[in-house]
């Protein structure tokens, strides 16, 4: 697992590009994440800082149509005394507009299968809120299974 973050690779199909998140990305997150351009440079220190402490790896979403930033995925792999043990945690925040499940397949499926080898894991978990129907679709599609189970 240390080799990601020795050096965080790059992942592109079609529509969008995977990399790692940089300060030249905030004016863009910032209509992802309704924030100041202050606190908004602050929160990407502060995902730089956790990848320089092996913590996460924070990638940014480009779309290749707008060449804008258009939201960020965050994956980890997380040990504990539960169900979500040996698992890589993926955390997937998109501009609104972007939140249709042909784009969010094709955005997570850049990620999903080297996700098991980069962060030695034997499951991904994330989430999505009731509301949220068109990530759910797209998370089904996806292999992805409504779990009962509750991280602790």
């Amino acid at each position: 697992m240390e080799e990601i973050y020795r050096s965080c690779p790059e992942f592109e199909n079609n529509d969008y590009i995977l990399r790692m998140v940089s300060q030249e990305d905030r004016l863009d997150l910032l209509k992802v994440y309704y924030t100041t351009e202050n606190r908004m440079q602050q929160a990407i220190d502060y995902w730089l800082f956790e990848y320089n402490r092996q913590g996460f790896v924070r990638w940014t979403i480009i779309s290749k149509e707008t060449h804008e930033a258009i939201g960020t995925i965050e994956l980890f792999h997380r040990d504990a005394a539960d169900y979500f043990t040996d698992c890589g945690l993926l955390r997937l925040d998109i501009r609104s507009d972007y939140e249709m499940s042909d784009k969010i397949i094709k955005i997570l499926s850049l990620i999903i299968a080297p996700a098991y080898r980069l962060f030695h894991c034997s499951k991904i978990a994330t989430k999505a809120i009731p509301a949220a129907t068109e990530r759910i679709q797209a998370l089904k599609n996806l292999g992805f299974e409504l779990s009962a189970e509750k991280l602790v």
